[in-house]
């Protein structure tokens, strides 16, 4: 697979990255007690790189800048010449803001919180960035700018002069009106300014200081959703974007908040024929009249909204029936896809279940063109997750900008990056710290396999042995929920709680 839409790569796979710490922005010391409301929730690129936002469970949106690309000016042979370790992209704090705060639904008794749920840049426009921020039920679209804050610095007055001391020459004395009492003065009759001005003329002198950043909140989207909001997508045409629950979707336009159009419901008439519930939306990358939707079921539909105003079916769908021999208690829970992304070109569907990375031409329903699997050696623990409700946390994904990897996290704030080109057998095992190699294990990664005379690959993670092995020596309170691609480079963006880690490759 590559980023040009030509599908798998015809030459030889691209040889492996060798991944490198670049950057932290809030680490933790050694025993320091994480607060429930910095813990990260969403982490997203804009589509240049330049800027990155992240969410907590505090309601706030903390954004980044990219430094590296101002700090090394001068011509392109100066920075071919560059040491490769020293361009590896850095970024610095810009500023925050209180997105959500918590609120209550007085008509249900219930509390919503003000965790951010997921985050979307969209088009800047004169200088200003604006993004969307969502909790379970509300939407915001907001306008970050700079602004030069203006103070009076100085008043001109003789400071020899003060309110308290008398003045040698007295000045005439002036009646309500403003005119002089005195018509001896004339200032009436042949008034003219002196050469060089009056001095005893007091004026504000205004001075500009530093620009600082301000966040405006232009649009509050609310009362759209009796679920919980797990999606919102921006539309390629820049107008409108989908926002997803449970049960519906909406389509939105930028502009007006007070409305949006419902075209996906699947509510069925008795709640207790429910059978599966809408897990992640997102908008194709480049027709604005296509996007895909997956469900608690595993599978993927994909949508046209020219066909219908109300796409109650749809145009392909993607799903790949578990063998009956292998079905379990378990098989689906596991099954449950918890975030889809496009590629760069919208070709593939990358798909994220609780065991597997799943990667899909949509030019093929027929099933995946590849999986990954994360980990699998947790298969024989599934009891023992669901005990613990970790079998219901929900892991995303991402790809690369040139499509020729994919990335998704797992336990012990460990992630994965898979080689996703025809042939690739390249498969790294990172941890989110100040040395992501420290776990990796030199163990080859399985061949690909063709499973039919379609490309199809399977492949497994580098997975430690040992202890690790059944997934003893596993810490499931430290998950690495969310992570981003850096759209044109080879650089991710991953939490581990309420630490932002920062790689490159």
């Amino acid at each position: 697979m590559n980023g040009g839409g030509d599908g798998a790569a015809s030459s030889a796979p691209p040889p492996s990255l060798e991944w490198r710490f670049s950057q932290v922005f809030g680490e933790r010391t050694a025993g320091e007690e994480v607060q429930e409301v910095d813990i990260i929730s969403a982490i997203e690129f804009d589509k240049s790189g330049d800027h990155l936002a992240t969410g907590d469970r505090g309601g706030r949106v903390v954004l980044f800048e990219r430094t590296d690309n101002k700090d090394h000016g001068g011509s392109r042979r100066d920075a071919e010449q560059m040491d490769y370790t020293v361009r590896h992209p850095e970024f610095r704090y810009k500023t925050e803001f209180q997105s959500h705060e918590p609120e209550f639904d007085y008509l249900k008794s219930l509390e919503i919180e003000e965790k951010i749920n997921k985050i979307r840049w969209c088009q800047p426009a004169n200088g200003a960035l604006f993004l969307l921020s969502t909790n379970d039920k509300t939407i915001k679209y907001w306008k970050v700018q700079e602004k030069k804050m203006k103070k009076i610095s100085e008043m001109n007055i003789d400071p020899s002069k003060t309110p308290g001391q008398p003045s040698s020459s007295s000045p005439p004395p002036i009646v309500a009106n403003g005119v002089d009492s005195d018509p001896a003065h004339g200032y009436l009759s042949n008034f003219s300014f002196p050469p060089g001005g009056i001095p005893s003329l007091r004026l504000p002198v205004v001075t500009s200081l530093e620009t600082s950043l301000v966040a405006r909140c232009r649009r509050v989207y609310a009362h759209a959703h009796d679920y919980h909001i797990n999606s919102i997508s921006n539309s390629s045409d820049g107008e409108t974007f989908i926002s997803a629950d449970d049960l519906r979707v909406n389509l939105w336009n930028l502009e007006i908040s007070n409305q949006s159009f419902n075209f996906v419901d699947v509510k069925p008439t008795n709640m207790e024929d429910l059978t599966e519930v809408i897990t992640s939306a997102e908008f194709h990358p480049i027709h604005c009249n296509t996007l895909a939707y997956s469900s608690s079921k595993g599978s993927i539909r994909l949508i046209d909204m020219r066909q219908s105003a109300l796409c109650d079916s749809h145009t392909k769908l993607f799903e790949e029936p578990e063998a009956p021999s292998s079905r379990s208690f378990f098989t689906e829970i596991i099954a449950s896809i918890s975030d889809i992304k496009f590629s760069k070109d919208g070709r593939y569907i990358l798909s994220r279940d609780y065991m597997t990375l799943k990667l899909w031409d949509i030019n093929m329903d027929s099933g995946p063109v590849a999986s990954y699997q994360v980990h699998e050696h947790l298969r024989p623990k599934l009891c023992d997750l669901y005990e613990n409700d970790s079998i219901f946390d929900k892991f995303e994904c991402c790809l690369s900008g040139d499509g020729l990897r994919v990335a998704t996290g797992s336990y012990s704030n460990l992630f994965r990056v898979f080689g996703a080109s025809k042939g690739s057998t390249e498969a790294a095992t990172l941890e989110a710290s100040k040395n992501p190699m420290r776990r990796q294990i030199q163990t080859p990664a399985r061949p690909s396999r063709a499973i039919s005379s379609m490309t199809r690959m399977v492949r497994r993670g580098s997975e430690s042995p040992g202890a690790e092995a059944n997934g003893n020596g596993y810490d499931f309170t430290n998950k690495l929920l969310h992570m981003a691609w850096h759209p044109t480079e080879n650089s991710i963006a991953c939490a581990a709680a309420n630490s932002l880690y920062m790689y490159y490759a």
